[in-house]
């Protein structure tokens, strides 16, 4: 197996014709379909199905891609830090956010690696965090915010801060209480939560069980910051969530938070990395960039809600 196989295969992918691929490449269409032929020879399994509109993955195509994706980053990260010697820092890494997260993040973090290392080439991917927690782990991406309680033990993962959760709902929903609500209470409220695992949900349910509480009542499953922010301001449900993911709408008066007590419940926002695949002199400048940055966000009040967690 070659690394040109493997790269072939993915623009294959990526394009979604052989045709495409081997125009993105730069080699004959040929010599990509004898490339292509070899590896699945070698792998004893068809990786395409193939029919007058294109190609599409099969089974076995599904399973290898994204073992291809991240032998092929691995490979551009060990590159990257040979090259990078004494220079100025340089390298492609890719940071997972998850949906929740990236009101907060993204675009603060997006400047300041553009302003401290020009020659870092930022790739950003917003996803689930049981999507992101299965792409470290596989090595498709170098970094990803996780909530505390799913990366502990798989993962070497670095506290940032805590939030804690609100019940959040239209602002027409008894607006003139500014009473606390009590966790027991706000379980029994036909709730708007992300699909299990994702999201905070598992932070919920786990708060319930060591409370003695029934699990939450879901009235639906939507893990889509988007798809929720729309449901909301519709006066379709509430939600139990921190305030910055949807502190636009929290301030302008369009939706109400409200804190949840006893217990208070806080989700753990942690900078994880896979402990086997060495990061890239690249990946750990952003790593130290990110704790740096959220520390700022944290002390200025830019981070609604959040606690610093401060390292030892």
């Amino acid at each position: 197996m070659e690394f040109r196989q493997l790269r072939y295969f993915v623009a294959i992918v990526e394009c979604g014709s052989v045709s495409k691929a081997a125009e993105q490449v730069f080699v004959a269409q040929s010599a990509l379909s004898h490339q292509l032929a070899q590896l699945e020879r070698e792998l004893g399994a068809s990786l395409f199905n193939r029919s007058r509109r294109g190609v599409t993955l099969t089974e076995a195509g599904q399973r290898f891609f994204p073992h291809a994706v991240a032998i092929l980053r691995q490979s551009e990260d060990a590159i990257s830090s040979v090259k990078c010697g004494d220079g100025e820092t340089s390298g492609k890494v890719v940071f997972g956010i998850p949906h929740s997260v990236s009101n907060a993040l993204a675009l603060p973090l997006l400047r300041a690696v553009r302003q401290q290392f020009p020659k870092i080439q930022l790739e950003l991917t917003e996803e689930l965090t049981g999507n992101l927690s299965k792409q470290l782990r596989a090595g498709q991406i170098n970094l990803s915010v996780l909530f505390e309680h799913g990366a502990k033990t798989e993962f070497t993962s670095t506290a940032l801060l805590s939030e804690a959760l609100y019940l959040i709902e239209p602002a027409n929903e008894n607006p003139k209480s500014t009473t606390p609500m009590t966790f027991k209470q706000a379980l029994s409220l036909p709730l708007i939560l992300p699909a299990s695992p994702h999201g905070v949900r598992p932070v919920i349910e786990e708060a319930a069980l060591l409370a003695g509480y029934s699990s939450p009542t879901v009235l639906a499953d939507i893990s889509s910051i988007s798809i929720l922010r729309t449901t909301l301001l519709a006066g379709f449900g509430r939600t139990l969530l921190p305030l910055m993911p949807l502190w636009q709408e929290i301030d302008a008066g369009l939706l109400k938070a409200t804190p949840v007590v006893t217990p208070t419940v806080e989700r753990v926002l942690a900078l994880c990395k896979s402990s086997h695949i060495p990061s890239s002199s690249a990946s750990q400048a952003v790593e130290q960039l990110t704790c740096k940055l959220v520390r700022e966000l944290c002390e200025s009040g830019q981070w609604v809600g959040a606690t610093l967690i401060r390292q030892p």
